[in-house]
């Protein structure tokens, strides 16, 4: 461990992302472990104004000169899909720890690649899925890996929000856009969670905003125990607004809502055997959690739910349904 490992974990911000104050910013400035030191975006300008409003010390003139700083121990990267592996090699390359937002890469092929160098490297390389890591998911998982449920039979999940600005780089294929990559990805990976195992994509059906962007997806699913399975997403749809999971065994049924941003309100309710009970947890964010994670995993070396083998399984399901449905891959950008 280097000396100012020591003093705590480092870490550098690819992109002046509007995501980055929730999701890190805020989360460090609560945590004992964590600095934010460091911005770059592509315009210069765009990162000291950036640096300024957030109280971030030190802008960089590019990304490459931010990941190749010999006194940043990790890099966030909340850039465009497209641009997620191949700024997270270059950072691995680089010897950087990487948080890379989710979804982990284009596709599972980049996905695979990008597994193999973090594999053979000793640096710790984590997706972003925030909402893992807060106790709302954990005790879902306990509830399924319990039995209290039975048998499983279905399991559903579903993402819906609205995104009327179409210009917005989720609607861009060359970004590696579409409903399913941004919204249906959260879906994807709580059905993931919660079914046990990968599933197979039995059928698809988008609708779409141009011929190769998807404003909304539906899905169905097998998994390999025999249970079935759906998941639904959107960024502009009658859906409008729809965030929740549903686990049905044959001895009981569970449901989440709100578990992408538990913090926000949430609920976990169980029927069973043993009777209705509903759970609710403290109000700190999925974001604190998960970056509790990330450091206990660069300082401690400690584990983490969401490394590159678990990004290749999601990305697998995503590019089976981008195909079911008739829809060319995302490409990295």
């Amino acid at each position: 461990m280097t000396d100012h490992l020591r003093s705590g974990l480092r870490i550098g911000i690819l992109g002046a992302a509007r995501i980055a104050p929730a999701s890190l910013i805020a989360p460090a400035a609560r945590s004992s472990e964590v600095v934010v030191a460091a911005v770059a975006a592509r315009d210069r300008s765009s990162a000291e104004r950036f640096a300024r409003k957030h109280g971030i010390p030190q802008v960089y003139d590019s990304y490459r000169a931010l990941i190749e700083a010999p006194d940043l121990d990790a890099v966030y990267i909340p850039l465009p899909n497209g641009l997620h592996g191949r700024w997270t090699r270059a950072a691995v390359q680089a010897g950087k720890h990487v948080l890379c937002e989710k979804p982990f890469t284009a596709n599972a092929a980049e996905a695979r690649e990008i597994a193999a160098l973090a594999g053979a490297s000793d640096r710790v390389v984590m997706e972003a899925f925030h909402y893992r890591y807060h106790p709302l998911m954990s005790a879902a998982e306990e509830i399924v890996a319990s039995g209290e449920l039975g048998t499983l039979r279905r399991v559903e999940a579903a993402l819906c929000f609205p995104l009327p600005k179409f210009s917005d780089i989720r609607y861009d294929y060359d970004l590696a856009g579409g409903a399913l990559m941004d919204a249906g990805c959260y879906a994807v990976h709580i059905a993931r969670v919660l079914g046990g195992a990968d599933p197979e994509v039995v059928a698809a059906r988008a609708k779409l905003r141009e011929s190769r962007i998807d404003r909304a997806m539906t899905a169905d699913l097998r998994f390999p125990a025999g249970h079935t399975g759906r998941i639904r997403c959107s960024i502009w749809s009658a859906d409008v607004l729809s965030v929740g999971a549903t686990v049905v065994g044959d001895r009981g049924r569970m449901r989440l809502v709100n578990p992408v941003l538990p913090h926000l309100g949430h609920l976990l309710s169980v029927r069973s055997e043993r009777g209705r009970r509903v759970r609710r947890f403290a109000h700190r964010t999925s974001y604190d959690y998960q970056l509790d994670a990330f450091a206990a995993a660069v300082l401690r070396g400690e584990p983490v739910a969401t490394a590159p083998s678990d990004a290749i399984a999601t990305m697998t399901v995503i590019d089976a349904i981008y195909r079911t449905a008739g829809l060319p891959l995302r490409q990295p950008s």
